[in-house]
């Protein structure tokens, strides 16, 4: 059965280092990535990179996809210009869709009410707080955390939100994908001949 592709969400400011290990990674896996953005028109990423989407966000549809992304990006707290993005994800998790949400996104996705009831993780506390949502106490102090089909990480945790995005499409199971996380974050020389001894590399 063919495997629906994971769209990335991108957009002016976004965060070009936080994707990266996952969306990598998921294509060696068999997975197409397709692009989002507000509309076709070319964006601009924090590292100035010119992005051309594949799609515009009114586009996508929960049932075409295995998985939304959602990065970072300055503009996630300077206005309302990514709540369209936040709202979709609310759509895909309705649907039964997961979605990955990293550094800013986590804010995005609080001022939308979708971290209130599920465990999630962010940069630090107080910048969940500051959105005034009601999910304070479901905050869990990790480097990425997966609840109810959404996956959350802070800005400097690239690798475990990959691993939790590996981990939630099936790419890497158990042992592979702890010595994939160990590779990749700790630079652990063991990890590699667990990973050659898999095929996971």
């Amino acid at each position: 059965m063919r495997r629906k592709p994971v769209h990335l969400a991108v957009y002016d400011t976004l965060a070009d280092w936080e994707p990266g290990h996952a969306t990598a990674h998921l294509v060696r896996a068999g997975y197409e990535i397709r692009t989002v953005g507000p509309t076709t028109a070319p964006v601009r990423t924090l590292g100035g990179l010119r992005v051309q989407p594949d799609l515009a966000l009114g586009d996508v549809r929960p049932e075409d996809s295995s998985l939304l992304i959602l990065p970072g990006a300055d503009l996630w707290d300077t206005g309302d210009d990514l709540a369209p993005f936040a709202r979709t994800a609310r759509a895909f998790l309705a649907a039964g869709v997961p979605v990955a949400a990293i550094c800013g996104a986590t804010a995005g996705l609080a001022r939308e009410g979708l971290l209130d009831d599920r465990a999630h993780t962010s940069a630090v506390p107080f910048y969940l707080a500051a959105t005034g949502y009601r999910g304070g106490e479901r905050y869990v102090d990790a480097d990425a955390v997966t609840d109810g089909g959404l996956i959350t990480a802070g800005p400097t945790e690239p690798v475990a939100f990959a691993r939790e995005v590996l981990g939630l499409l099936g790419v890497h199971e158990g042992e592979v994908l702890n010595a994939w996380y160990r590779l990749f974050h700790d630079s652990d020389v063991e990890a590699y001949a667990v990973l050659e001894k898999a095929g996971a590399l």
